[in-house]
């Protein structure tokens, strides 16, 4: 995608790298990302970190409605600039304009207020982890800055009223590993097993990115069930003892829950061994300690 670096450098645009921007340049792990979301066209979607535009020019020609947001106040305006530029160009065929000249400003104009006119896609300038999602079925769909990855899951499962129907994103590899082993369970693993299932698509080198990261990137894909595995009180519990017992994940269960007050007893009366460590339980058994 040779359209990005080209569209960067026309429009002067210098990267954040404070805000993580990555922007997407290979066209076969983007198509691969809109593969795995199986977008429809009665589909809502919600973007997070849209960027300049990259997914969501693709995003548009799927989903019945985008919900894009970018906390970039100077890459907002751009984002409807690259996505009618990019329609305009899908639209030619190869055989099409001779001189394939740059599109006039006209052209470019009435493309614009064609997609705004039309309602599809919502442009939001904030932070993603300060906005309040759907409250109506929707997918997320994201090439997401690393650092948000955590806080990203909890604001999604934890803090928001309607849950996804399904996430796909790109982030770090080693973070989606994480969350799918089933072997050696962190506090994310134990989040998102507690509403949906996770899978990890397909590994991504950093040279699919503007700048390259220092490290590999994954698409995650994550099937949200239609409601979490646990009740809300219960899952508030759980992820009071997990606090507890991934603060000394190293230790033995007796050594961490076994220290708070009754700890030892919830342990017995949940048949949870006290010599084991927290990354060794399944999340039904941290279902039963959150029973006691």
């Amino acid at each position: 995608m040779s359209r990005v670096p080209e569209f960067c450098s026309k429009n002067g645009i210098q990267l954040n790298k404070g805000l993580g921007q990555n922007f997407l340049v290979d066209e076969a792990v983007l198509q691969k990302i809109l593969e795995t979301a199986n977008i429809k066209d009665s589909d809502f979607v919600l973007e997070i970190g849209a960027g300049i535009g990259v997914l969501t020019s693709e995003l548009v020609k799927r989903a019945g409605r985008i919900m894009a947001v970018e906390i970039d106040g100077k890459l907002v305006p751009l984002i409807n600039k690259y996505v009618n530029t990019h329609e305009l160009s899908s639209s030619e065929s190869a055989s099409g304009r001779a001189n394939r000249e740059a599109a006039s400003p006209l052209v470019l104009r009435q493309a614009q207020e064609s997609v705004e006119e039309s309602n599809k896609l919502n442009i939001i300038n904030a932070n993603a982890l300060e906005v309040d999602f759907p409250n109506e079925p929707y997918k997320i769909v994201a090439n997401i800055p690393y650092h948000i990855t955590s806080p990203l899951l909890r604001h999604a499962f934890l803090e928001s009223e309607v849950y996804p129907k399904s996430m796909t994103l790109l982030i770090q590899h080693e973070v989606a590993e994480k969350i799918c082993d089933e072997k050696s369970k962190g506090m994310l693993t134990i989040l998102v097993g507690l509403f949906g299932k996770p899978t990890l698509i397909q590994k991504v080198p950093p040279e699919a990115f503007l700048p390259p990261p220092k490290v590999n990137s994954a698409i995650l894909h994550i099937d949200c069930f239609d409601s979490p595995i646990a009740t809300k009180e219960q899952i508030e519990k759980i992820f009071q003892l997990t606090k507890v017992a991934f603060g000394k994940k190293r230790k033995m269960l007796r050594n961490s829950i076994g220290e708070i007050d009754g700890g030892m007893e919830i342990l017995e009366k949940a048949g949870i061994e006290a010599t084991r460590r927290p990354q060794e339980l399944s999340i039904e058994e941290w279902i039963k300690l959150a029973n006691q």
